[in-house]
């Protein structure tokens, strides 16, 4: 008689296929440990924090066009009274600090930083701070863009110290200046870090497990009869890939200039330069990742590794000051964060081949150092 559910039958087929999986390491990597390694990173960067740190530029009156005045303003008398002064390091503006405790909102720290137009204009492009304030005849005056809400919620808070008392804060409403800045819109932020992200993923993606597949497929083992040598293969691939990311990159920055009116304000001839040096660098990175490779399922775990730690940390979708200061000399070393750094500075500050020539420099070392290493222990099957 046949039995509905053979228990001893099911128990080695589910033993079977659960000894499959675990004898897999990238199934647990990508099960267990990726979730764990992505919890981490974006919980650093964004979950509650005993301090929320935002920064803030001070313009000195001197700097704006002004007489200095013979008495300190209501700002420099604030920062004398109710801020700590925090030590410059070499070559670094003043900057001062103040707490804000709350017990049901949590803390508050505003750094104030007392620099000049120029230098605010360049830390607000690349996400450090969003608010700038000006003093004008004891007149407090906010300048941010009114679509970044949390322009809007540090201008809130900010009123609410700078001015304390409700006739103040109703004045305060009438100081804001919306920022008509070129680069400073958080879109000017976004597309140059999209065109660093889509390199990346274009070279790491199409390069690796292109080649993954055909070692697995024993496609790579007939080319060795061949007289081609490895090095010309190696190399196609990345001209092949080169060119495919020039053109995307032309579509993205076209549309975007259509739809947002998005312009280079730096340098073409060296935008082109440090973009060559990021497809050299991480079309290096792909061959290394593929060159020993037979497995897909292995090839998937080792992208993985390389593509979202930098996806995460490298600034792409919002500024990597969010992180900790003790891991942001690591994080502005990765080669993700000097191409898209290098990039922005080309979009949005004006920079030229002085300003990216050591970025690029960098980026084209990492890709023929890893290409070299990939050369050497690359295998046919």
């Amino acid at each position: 008689m046949n039995k509905l559910i053979r228990r001893e039958q099911l128990f080695h087929l589910i033993s079977a296929h659960f000894k499959e999986i675990i004898r897999e390491p990238e199934v647990l990597f990508w099960g267990i440990i990726f979730p764990i390694l992505m919890s981490l990173g974006l919980g650093i960067a964004f979950t509650k924090k005993a301090d929320i740190v935002r920064h803030v530029v001070l313009i000195d009156s001197g700097r704006i066009g002004m007489a200095e005045p013979r008495q300190p303003s209501g700002l420099d008398l604030f920062l004398q009274q109710e801020t700590e002064k925090i030590t410059p390091a070499r070559d670094e503006p003043l900057r001062y600090k103040i707490t804000i405790t709350n017990e049901h909102l949590g803390n508050t720290t505003f750094v104030f930083w007392k620099t000049g137009w120029e230098n605010a204009m360049t830390l607000m492009k690349r996400g450090s701070l969003s608010v700038v304030i000006t003093e004008t005849d004891n007149r407090i005056q906010y300048h941010f863009d009114p679509s970044n809400p949390d322009a809007q919620l540090t201008y809130l808070k900010l009123s609410q110290i700078l001015g304390s008392e409700e006739s103040t804060r109703r004045e305060a409403a009438d100081s804001v200046e919306a920022l008509t800045v070129r680069g400073t819109r958080y879109i000017d932020f976004l597309v140059p870090g999209l065109v660093a992200m889509g390199i990346m993923m274009s070279c790491i993606w199409g390069i690796s497990y292109g080649m993954i597949e055909k070692r697995s497929q024993k496609l790579l083992r007939r080319m060795v009869a061949t007289p081609m040598k490895k090095s010309h293969l190696l190399m196609s691939l990345m001209i092949v890939r080169m060119a495919m990311n020039l053109i995307e990159s032309a579509l993205l920055l076209i549309f975007a200039h259509l739809v947002f009116d998005i312009t280079i304000q730096g340098n073409p001839a060296a935008l082109l330069a440090i973009f060559l040096a990021g497809n050299i660098a991480f079309a290096g990175i792909a061959i290394f990742v593929s060159s020993h490779t037979e497995k897909t399922e292995t090839g998937n775990g080792l992208i993985n590794v390389v593509v979202t730690p930098m996806v995460v940390l490298s600034g792409i979708f919002f500024s990597y000051r969010n992180f900790p200061d003790w891991s942001l000399p690591f994080i502005q070393n990765l080669p993700l964060t000097l191409l898209a750094d290098g990039l922005r500075s080309i979009f949005i500050e004006g920079a030229g081949f002085a300003e990216i020539s050591v970025p690029a420099a960098t980026l084209a070392a990492i890709g023929i150092f890893f290409f070299s290493i990939g050369l050497k222990i690359f295998k046919w099957h």
